[in-house]
């Protein structure tokens, strides 16, 4: 039998949108931390995940925010990435599972050997350039700049889980961002992006409990109140296109669901009480300072826009955003573990819309996420699916 091109074309589109399945997750724990080996079983075990897609690797015996670069590729990228070689079929692994007690922060790469002469000669020719009365804010300037940051090996570290979604693509250049290519490649090619999503938090129980939470939603529904917090603000910067983004989906959400939609779009932020039965929520901007403004209903999925909201999030007594919403009861968020500027955050609209298009939250993510070898985590069930079907 003959398959013509669209036939091809329309079994690929077929392909990239089927749905993520629990033998298409690797789950990866420290293997010298009883407390991550729990967890990492219980997930397979609640989701049906075959126990021999477990990864055991030995990450240390307390456990730690950050691995150096060299580790990261000596020991995760190098155990992760054999493991799947290995299999039978190495193309059915389309998602992994870090685990409380699995680093979520990666060490800067440094500085390049042998690149000193270089980088001398660009900060005299940035010199000579600002002798000629050029500012630093200039468009050459700027890009030598950025020459010189590469060669230094500033801006390369990540979060663990941004860099494990570029683990089947070799090397890459590790200043800043890679990005996203997942709507780009088919899920079986040798070099496609990863889907990672982090059951983490303050304390092993709440990392279980986010399965147990995304499980009862997904029997039961998400019901609640969607708050979202917008600033007011209306012009055509960057800021401007995430406010106009909330607005939208405080708007799509009225229109398109049964969820009671509350909306502040002024520059002040929800507070106590603000939101009861809180099933949806995003906003701005708090940095590191969370209003404690939510009544997350079990599924509850949201995130706040602002820097290093998880770079803390194994601390139960901080005030970031990511591990204060875990302790508050939220099912799954995102945040960042360093400064991602605001360009790394999904747009809210197409994140939410991706849900409640019967997406799970890894494929929701993976679908609107900018970047790559960036800064973000997901944290939540990624098999989660609060809406089973288009809403």
């Amino acid at each position: 039998m003959t398959i013509g091109i669209v036939e091809l074309a329309y079994l690929a589109i077929i392909v990239a949108v089927a749905d993520l399945e629990p033998n298409s997750i690797l789950v990866i724990v420290n293997g010298q931390l009883p407390q991550s080996v729990e967890v990492g079983r219980y997930y397979c075990q609640r989701r049906a995940v075959p126990i021999e897609n477990l990864i055991s690797i030995a990450l240390g015996p307390r456990p730690t925010d950050t691995i150096s670069r060299q580790d990261y590729d000596r020991i995760l990228v190098r155990t992760i990435r054999q493991h799947i070689q290995s299999l039978e079929e190495p193309g059915l692994i389309r998602c992994l599972v870090t685990t409380w007690g699995v680093p979520f922060g990666v060490g800067p790469a440094g500085p390049m050997h042998g690149m000193e002469p270089v980088i001398k000669r660009i900060q005299m020719e940035i010199e000579q350039l600002q002798a000629h009365g050029q500012d630093r804010s200039s468009q050459r300037i700027v890009e030598l700049q950025m020459q010189v940051d590469r060669l230094k090996g500033l801006q390369t570290g990540a979060s663990v889980d941004s860099e494990l979604s570029m683990l089947l693509f070799g090397d890459y250049d590790l200043y800043r961002w890679q990005p996203n290519t997942f709507n780009e490649t088919p899920p079986d090619s040798p070099f496609r992006v990863l889907m990672v999503s982090r059951l983490d938090g303050p304390t092993p129980k709440i990392a279980t409990s986010l399965v147990d939470k995304a499980i009862a939603a997904e029997k039961k529904g998400l019901h609640g109140n969607a708050c979202i917090d917008s600033r007011g603000i209306r012009d055509n910067s960057q800021m401007g296109q995430y406010d106009q983004s909330l607005r939208d989906l405080a708007a799509w959400l009225r229109a398109n669901t049964g969820l009671k939609v509350i909306h502040d779009d002024g520059p002040g932020l929800f507070q106590a009480g603000a939101c009861p039965q809180t099933a949806i929520y995003c906003g701005w901007y708090s940095l590191q300072n969370y209003v404690d403004a939510f009544e997350f209903v079990e599924g509850a999925i949201g995130f706040h826009i602002a820097s290093f909201e998880a770079s803390n999030l194994r601390d139960p007594s901080s005030r970031q955003w990511c591990p204060a919403m875990l302790q508050d009861g939220i099912t799954a968020t995102i945040g960042p573990v360093d400064e991602p500027y605001l360009a790394a955050f999904p747009l809210p609209l197409e994140f939410f819309k991706a849900l409640f298009d019967g997406h799970c939250l890894a494929e929701a993510f993976y679908l609107t996420n900018p970047y790559n070898s960036w800064q973000m985590l997901l944290i939540g069930d990624p098999l989660y699916r609060p809406f089973a079907s288009k809403y």
